[in-house]
Order: C-alpha cells, then structure tokens, then sequence
C-alpha cells in the first residue's frame, strides 16, 4: 500500500478524541507527505512588516526544501522569492536578512532588482533574454504586520483570512511596531506535537510557574470550547468592544484560524513576573483602556500569537524533520520605545523564554516516549484538551481532503 493511500485510510479511520497513530509524529515519509499536503500548499506566517521597514531591507527563512527571501522593493511593496539563482541556483541571499539596493548572487554576480527582474547578468550570449530570467515569485500577502507567504503555485484566497483577522489585530498597529527580541529553538519533537502542547494548558500548572502567574489555566480560556458562556470572558469582551477592540471567539469554517481576545488573572496586565506593563510606551494609541487581556491569533500550522497593551508576542512554526521542529519566537514593542528607558529586556522576555524553554523539555520527553514500541493513541481531556482536538481535528480533515482531491484527479486523468 503506497503512503497516501496508508495516510488516507488511517485518518479516516482515526479515533476521534485520541492522539494519532505513532508514525504521524515519527516517520519521515508521514513528514515527507505533511511538507507536501500542508507547508508547501498552504499559507504561512513568515515575519512582520517591521523587519524590512526601508525598501532593499530583507529576510530569509528555510521552508522545508525551499530557501525563500522576503525583501521590500522600491516602491514599498513586499515580495518573496524562491531564494535561487536562475543561473545554477546558488542562493542570492545568503544571511539571515540585511539590505541592498540590489540583490546580488556571491556566485557570478547575477544582479536582480528588488521587484526580482534580472538586471545584469554579465558575458552571457547575445541573444540572451534578461526578461525571462527573474526570481521566481513566491505568493506574499500583508496583513495588519504580519507577513504571510504561500510557496503553491496557485495560492488558497487569502481573502477570508484577511477580512477574518483584520478587525482584531489592526488596533495594535504591529506595521509600525519595531522586534525588541527575537529568538529560536529547535524542538527535538514532530511539529504537530508542538502544536498539541500549545493547545491546552492542562499541564500548565505543573510545569509553567512563570506563566501560571498571569495566564489562567481555564479550559475556556487556553481551548476553544466554552468561552461563550463564561462569564468573566463575556463580561471582558464586553468592555473591550465598548472601547473599539473586536474580542469575541471567532474560529473559521475549517477550523484553521482563530481569533479572541482573552483576560489574564484579575488584576494583570501583562505577562510579566509581576503582572505590572512591561514597556512603559504602550505598543498602540489605538488602544485606550487597560487590562484588555490578551487577543489570541492561532492559523495553522505556522503562527500562534499574544497582541497586549505594552507588547505583542509572535510564534513562528517551521518544521526541519520527522522530529525536529524551529519556534521563532518575537517580541514587539512600539516603534519608539527605547531599551532601558521605556522597557528592560529580561523583563519583557522572561516569562515566555522559561516557558518556551519548559514546552522544549516537554514536547521531547512526549517525542521520546512516543518513539516506543508499545505507544498507541490514549485519550484526551475532554475538559482540557479540546483545542488539541480541534486540532487534530483540523489536520486529519485537512489532509483527507487533499489526498482525496489528489486521487479524484488521479482517477479522472486515467
């Protein structure tokens, strides 16, 4: 039985409310078929708008196979690029970001203007067409700071994403934030188990005492069932929405984005080790009450997010293999804040280093036991876990489909 009719027939037949079998989260040909089906078709966040603010400004990132670089041109519009020359396909761009007024491959100075047209590509025949030798582009969209990129050659309609989430995260006004830290750490782990440890906080209390400070370990809060009849949810968006901030639960049709804004512990305003404002300058004038929790963003599979008054918190999910996974994590502040002055650096990041250090640990001893022979799938809490089914949910319903839209063209081409 070839992979995508093994892949297709066990999500089909999946238990519903338990973990997957053990080769979704171990095998490289189950990885090999998630890159293909999910990653490598789909939109990602990628970066922020902030990270290239001058045209020539640009940053890479590694996508599976695909090496991509994502530059703002002269006109300030932001592209990405397959990051690969169209001479012998080194790649043009070779650091983590930097700026240039032209994109310069190191190999023979193949030279491409920042929109990808190839403007110089020297001793070449003749009859040589520059015209048909630019950048192959990769689909980029903008959406209230965040970048997001999609390496399919026809992309999904970005359309109801961006129409989805605008209203709750343009009030933060991220497009003129600046990043006050950014770091990354590999995740000795399957990407979707880092995912399923993001979506609950079931085991929040025994193994996050930072967080546990600020962040409430209800299920409504942390998951995706209940907040609707919470009272202390309710009561919150009501204040919010009366000062102009869009909070209610809002999940997509598919399952795949979510957006609300949620409270911290009564009397909290940040996540910080006192609960007090990290950053002196609040990221955004548009907010103007405080205590408004935090506006939790989620789209699968590459972003979750924390937008509050004093900062944003953006997580990047990028897979390297069967069992590692890349979590950028970035921080951002107003474009005017200074540190030391209007924020210090470890009490802004403190909280969630710890806790993405404590997930790291987390998610690798899961990896770990998983790799036994005697795992099988074991249920979840319904009380607590019901974003991690949601979850599951969400990739075995998104992969079936891929995979029967692939065989019902199969079957109409034979």
């Amino acid at each position: 039985m070839d992979i995508r009719t093994n892949v297709l027939r066990q999500l089909k037949n999946r238990r519903e409310g338990f973990s997957l079998e053990q080769a979704f989260y171990t095998s490289p040909d189950y990885f090999k078929l998630d890159m293909e089906m999910i990653y490598y078709r789909d939109w990602l966040f990628i970066g922020h708008d902030c990270e290239v603010p001058r045209a020539g400004n640009y940053f890479t990132v590694q996508i599976g196979d695909y090496p991509v670089v994502i530059v703002r041109g002269r006109d300030n519009v932001i592209r990405a690029f397959h990051n690969s020359c169209r001479h012998r396909g080194s790649r043009v761009c070779n650091t983590e970001r930097g700026s240039s007024a032209k994109l310069v491959c190191p190999y023979h100075q193949w030279t491409y203007e920042l929109d990808g047209s190839l403007l110089f590509a020297r001793q070449m025949a003749e009859d040589f067409d520059k015209s048909q030798f630019g950048l192959k582009p990769v689909h980029c969209e903008s959406v209230g700071g965040y970048i997001f990129i999609c390496l399919a050659k026809t992309a999904p309609d970005f359309a109801p994403v961006r129409d989805a989430i605008t209203p709750y995260i343009a009030p933060h006004r991220l497009g003129e934030a600046k990043i006050a830290f950014q770091s990354t750490i590999i995740e000795k782990g399957n990407w979707k188990l880092v995912w399923e440890n993001n979506r609950e906080c079931y085991h929040c209390s025994a193994n996050h005492p930072e967080l546990c400070r600020t962040f409430p370990e209800a299920p409504t809060v942390s998951g995706v069932q209940g907040a609707m009849s919470d009272p202390v949810i309710v009561s919150h968006w009501d204040r919010c929405e009366a000062a102009g901030l869009p909070s209610t639960f809002q999940l997509s049709a598919d399952g795949q984005y979510r957006t609300a804004r949620m409270p911290l512990i009564e009397g909290v305003e940040s996540y910080t080790m006192s609960g007090r404002n990290a950053v002196r300058r609040p990221l955004s004038s548009d907010v103007t009450i405080d205590n408004i929790g935090t506006m939790l963003l989620f789209h699968y599979p590459s972003t979750w997010n924390h937008m509050l008054g004093d900062h944003a918190i953006s997580f990047r999910v990028l897979p390297i293999s069967a069992e590692e996974t890349a979590v950028t994590t970035k921080w951002l502040v107003h474009k005017d804040a200074v540190e030391g002055v209007d924020y210090d650096l470890e009490e802004l990041t403190h909280v969630w280093t710890e806790t993405n250090d404590q997930d790291r640990r987390i998610v690798e001893e899961n990896a770990f036991g998983i790799r036994s022979p005697a795992y099988e799938p074991g249920p979840y809490s319904e009380l607590h876990e019901g974003g991690v089914m949601q979850f599951v949910e969400w990739y075995s319903n998104f992969m079936v489909n891929r995979l029967q839209g692939e065989q019902a063209k199969l079957s109409v081409v034979a």
